[in-house]
């Protein structure tokens, strides 16, 4: 294989690397910490009937697409988790921002130290770049020789 052809597989496993670790932490964060978390989620004018369900869904749903990220056979679906996830975060963000009073912030670990506008930048860095890796086309393998 040419550097030319191996340079975007390298990116492809970059930006899944990059989404395993955000999704990690963030998942784990959540969870050892997970009575301040479902209070945050609570204390969410748009969550706050659903904390509860929330708070164990949205870490198991990273850890699942963590999982599978790291399945060959199911990176491409992770992606795609990858892209949903962060465009919901997004979303989620910018509905805060621009229709409630209150501003709770429900993030793990070092993520709570993030301002909102670092968040949405953070979060639009990691939607371009599940958008790279879905467009980055899958390894074939054209010939196969058998030994």
């Amino acid at each position: 294989m040419t550097r030319r052809r191996s340079y975007p597989i390298f990116l492809k496993e970059i930006i899944c690397f990059l989404f395993i670790f955000l999704f990690s932490y963030a998942a784990i964060s959540k969870l050892l910490d997970y009575s301040l978390f479902k209070i945050q989620l609570g204390q969410s004018p748009l969550l706050t009937a659903f904390a509860g369900w929330v708070a164990w869904v949205i870490p198991s749903i990273e850890l699942i697409t963590v999982i599978m990220l790291v399945i060959p056979k199911l990176k491409l679906v992770a992606l795609y988790g990858c892209l949903s996830l962060m465009s919901l975060f997004t979303w989620y963000i910018f509905a805060i921002l621009n229709f409630s009073e209150y501003v709770p912030c429900s993030c793990g670990g070092i993520l709570d130290k993030l301002g909102w506008q670092e968040h949405l930048v953070l979060n639009i860095s990691f939607i371009i770049l599940a958008i790279i890796g879905i467009l980055i086309p899958a390894p074939t393998l054209k010939h196969i020789h058998y030994i």
